[in-house]
């Protein structure tokens, strides 16, 4: 079988909406939150970013700026070496169908840039720190991704950690399952060149990722349904551009 079969089957059987998930949002959502950081932050604390979005990773680092405010731009460059973490951004959120809309750029400042974005639950039991999924953007591929039923669930981790510890690999079983969590799918972008808008939403069991209103990636996983996504969250380990953010709630 085409390694691309997979991907394409997916496409072909996602939502009808997914053609047009920003479109989906608009009509049939609610909007939560917008933000055109059209401000300056306030310093380089955990709040200082302003309108509720919260740095997670600054009191790693207070005297080092992760997030520049400038000309209605969020510029993130991670401290990520100092920090020992990527630069960890979030705000509330609150939805189980819904997702994002975010207007980004590459800027070219740093190697291998890249972004991760996607739905954090931290009242969860179960899951280490709350992570349920996610979109992993590099130049030139998306991985979606479900953490709840993968690699972020406490069980699985205690499991792929006594095979660490016993310099031995986890069992065919658990390496066939955690295959399933995920879907990657090639893209093209460059850096210090274009700016993009992503779409990012979760419908029951299906996440989907589109890129300049063309959709890229649709993966089913049970992790993907998680009844309540209370926080919208960055991951950025060096430099990324974020010019516009909206949430919205379906349902």
């Amino acid at each position: 079988m085409n390694l691309r079969t997979p991907l394409l089957l997916c496409l072909l059987s996602c939502s009808l909406y997914a053609a047009d998930d920003a479109g989906w949002l608009q009509s049939k959502g609610t909007l939560l939150f917008h933000d055109a950081f059209e401000r300056e932050e306030t310093g380089t604390g955990l709040k200082d970013i302003g309108n509720g979005w919260e740095s997670a990773t600054a009191d790693r680092v207070p005297q080092i700026k992760q997030a520049d405010l400038d000309a209605g731009i969020m510029k993130i460059a991670s401290a990520t070496k100092a920090a020992g973490h990527a630069a960890h951004i979030h705000h509330d959120a609150g939805f189980t169908d819904g997702g994002v809309v975010v207007r980004f750029k590459f800027p070219g400042l740093s190697p291998s840039e890249g972004l991760q974005l996607g739905f954090v639950d931290r009242e969860l039991k179960g899951v280490h720190a709350g992570h349920l999924c996610y979109a992993v953007i590099t130049q030139s591929n998306v991985t979606l991704i479900d953490h709840k039923t993968g690699v972020m669930n406490l069980e699985i981790r205690k499991q792929r950690e006594a095979a660490t510890a016993a310099k031995t690999k986890p069992s065919p079983e658990l390496e066939a399952l955690l295959k399933t969590k995920q879907l990657v799918a090639p893209l093209s972008l460059k850096a210090d060149t274009d700016w993009h808008e992503l779409t990012l939403v979760t419908e029951g069991d299906e996440m989907r990722f589109s890129l300049d209103g063309k959709l890229a990636a649709a993966h089913r996983s049970e992790g993907f349904a998680h009844d309540m996504k209370r926080w919208f969250s960055f991951l950025v380990s060096s430099t990324v551009w974020i010019d516009d953010v909206k949430i919205y709630k379906v349902k």
